[in-house]
């Protein structure tokens, strides 16, 4: 199963130093679990005047790169946080279910707009903190790459 996250924002070069590492380390512990490659497609902040006609903007450009067969996960302040372990339970049901691709959405500093959400087939919440962009595309990299070492068996995860 291919993973894409699509993502409104560039990143700064220290994070996307670590983005990078883990990305690697993602597709070589996936590679022999059918999970990957991860692709990230960085989108430009909108320029737009209004908090809604910026949300709008960024969704419709997520929404184009993004197939309609596409399993959807919106990342999503009111969404379900998920352990590392469900996570991984949940990656591994979708690939065995047959889905071919699973993309993930960061919508931009204002957030997602309704058409958004309402595309998606999940949200996700990271946990009740606030998190900065680069900092969730991050934390979201390093958690795929430790469901794939969860599903292999491998020590990185000691919970």
């Amino acid at each position: 199963m291919r993973l894409t996250i699509a993502v409104i924002g560039k990143l700064k070069d220290l994070e996307r130093d670590l983005v990078d590492r883990y990305v690697v380390r993602c597709d070589a512990s996936g590679r022999a679990l059918a999970l990957g490659p991860l692709k990230i497609v960085e989108l430009p902040e909108s320029r737009a005047a209004t908090t809604a006609e910026r949300k709008a903007d960024e969704a419709a450009r997520l929404l184009k790169v993004v197939s309609v067969s596409d399993h959807r996960i919106a990342l999503d302040e009111r969404g379900q946080a998920w352990t590392s372990e469900e996570l991984a339970r949940r990656l591994a049901r979708s690939r065995d279910d047959g889905i071919q691709h699973m993309t993930f959405l960061i919508g931009g500093p204002d957030g997602h707009a309704p058409d958004l959400l309402a595309a998606a087939h999940q949200r996700l919440a990271l946990g009740s903190l606030t998190l900065p962009h680069g900092i969730a595309r991050l934390v979201l990299v390093e958690q795929l790459y430790r469901a794939t070492t969860i599903l292999s068996g491998h020590p990185y995860h000691r919970a």
